[in-house]
């Protein structure tokens, strides 16, 4: 619920076809990005918003969903997330025939420039601050839930992220 009323955003993770079906129908896009920098979903921002225009559609929001995780420290974070993500991301590469993760594939993805935003609440905020300039985000949504996390490092990592990483990400935005 979003301002008392219902709001339904389109999910969209690289087709050009969902990006234009979602301005059609005047609906809010969030980008899925599971992989690779977040950077190069920008043409995609923008062809959305030309849509819209073309549409007369007026504009919407857009968002980002992403999967991370979110300790005391960037090493914590990695070390408790990494078994899980193996297998998780293991799985879902067999049914879509990606090749299985390796640690280094894990700490690229980790990494300032990739699609997982695991660590610290400072590292965590500076890469979803970064996203939100480089694709004009209007909100950011984080998939926290890595396969069998233990529930105790989950509810840290939610806890973290609205205590910490939160507040953090919208000072880094004010400051421009």
């Amino acid at each position: 619920v979003e301002h008392g009323t219902l709001r339904t955003w389109v999910g969209v993770g690289g087709s050009p076809e969902s990006v234009i079906r979602a301005a059609r129908h005047g609906l809010p896009l969030m980008l899925a990005i599971i992989g690779g920098d977040p950077a190069r979903f920008r043409p995609f921002v923008d062809l959305y918003h030309r849509a819209l225009a073309e549409f007369g559609t007026g504009p919407q929001p857009v968002a980002q969903h992403s999967p991370g995780h979110i300790a005391e420290t960037d090493d914590v974070a990695k070390e408790q997330v990494w078994p899980h993500y193996l297998q998780y991301v293991g799985r879902i590469g067999r049914e879509r025939g990606w090749p299985p993760p390796t640690r280094e594939s894990f700490e690229d993805a980790a990494g300032p420039e990739g699609a997982l935003f695991v660590g610290s609440p400072e590292t965590v905020a500076v890469k979803i601050a970064r996203s939100a300039r480089l694709l004009g985000l209007d909100r950011f949504s984080l998939k926290i839930s890595q396969g069998a996390l233990p529930h105790e490092h989950t509810m840290r990592a939610i806890e973290l992220y609205g205590t910490e990483v939160a507040p953090r990400v919208r000072e880094l935005l004010a400051e421009g």
